[in-house]
């Protein structure tokens, strides 16, 4: 037999009793099956479905009766309605249609599944015991405070009422992450839905004293958003490398004080050094056509 799980306890007013109460081993044995509340949470997710949607076929569209031109002799495709799901305003093809979704579970494990659920929320420590909660008028801001004082706040509740309360009811209803039910009418998916239950000590019976309440666990923090991601810090520049300056703006040697040597000259090898270029030769002028020699013997031009 499993250990009796040990809750907190408040008084209507939420101080903390000093000493915790254990719960009854009906139903909270300890025992928690997976498979049975995954099976009841998608079964009551699935009757929640309404079924509405709906499309039309083109069986259902207004028009298309006549056939928009004849067989043959167009040169365009052949048709016969202007409602065929290839036109514009023409039907759908397997489109949604009304439809049930509702999923039967059996009762036995209906209740197993809400054992179960109970079991995962005691082992997290997110159960706490009150005494009655008696509201004379319907007061919003005096559940506001009594959920500060147990620190759950900030927290999605679920109260678990012995009988139906109206004022807390009422009361409570205006309040975003509380809810107020009946415990028998609390279904698996209600008490996972909740971070944090609190239920009217009536509702679990006659509850024994347990050990003292500074030696059980606190309950789990409450959930924070999520911080924003912080941008990406911004990649430092790259220095940009001085652009060189042009010849006219380089600093000029500094003059050097009177009677200073100067410094000798480099020396340059001999083979280095350019040669000179030489200058091209003067072309030579041409000469005259000399005068042919007559076979006679004669000089040319003379007249006897």
């Amino acid at each position: 037999m499993s250990e009796a799980l040990e809750v907190l306890a408040y008084a209507a007013d939420g101080t903390l009793l000093p000493r915790a109460v254990r719960l009854p081993a009906d139903p909270f044995d300890g025992l928690v099956h997976e498979a049975v509340l995954h099976q009841a949470v998608t079964t009551f997710l699935a009757n929640q479905r309404q079924g509405t949607a709906k499309t039309k076929t083109r069986g259902f569209v207004i028009g298309g009766n006549q056939k928009p031109w004849k067989q043959k002799g167009t040169g365009r495709a052949r048709q016969g309605s202007i409602r065929s799901p290839l036109w514009p305003g023409g039907g759908t093809v397997f489109g949604p249609l009304p439809r049930d979704y509702r999923r039967g579970i059996p009762r036995k494990v209906r209740r197993l599944a809400r054992r179960s659920a109970l079991n995962a929320r005691a082992r997290e420590r997110a159960i706490s015991v009150i005494a009655p909660l008696a509201f004379e008028e319907p007061k919003t801001r005096r559940v506001a405070e009594l959920l500060g004082l147990l620190g759950i706040a900030d927290r999605r509740v679920l109260l678990l009422t012995e009988a139906l309360n109206s004022n807390l009811l009422l009361s409570a209803r205006n309040l975003q992450n509380v809810s107020v039910m009946r415990f028998q009418d609390a279904s698996a998916y209600d008490i996972l839905r909740a971070d944090a239950l609190v239920i009217e000590e009536p509702a679990l019976g006659t509850l024994e004293p347990g050990g003292e309440a500074s030696a059980i666990a606190p309950a789990p923090a409450p959930r924070r958003a999520k911080p924003k991601r912080e941008a990406a810090p911004a990649k430092p520049e790259k220095p940009r490398t001085p652009a060189r300056k042009p010849a006219a703006e380089k600093k000029a040697p500094a003059a050097k004080p009177a009677g200073a040597k100067a410094a000798p000259a480099p020396k340059v090898h001999e083979a280095a050094r350019k040669p000179e270029a030489k200058k091209p030769a003067p072309k030579a002028k041409a000469s005259a056509p000399r005068a042919k020699k007559s076979t006679s013997g004669k000089k040319p031009g003379k007249k006897e």
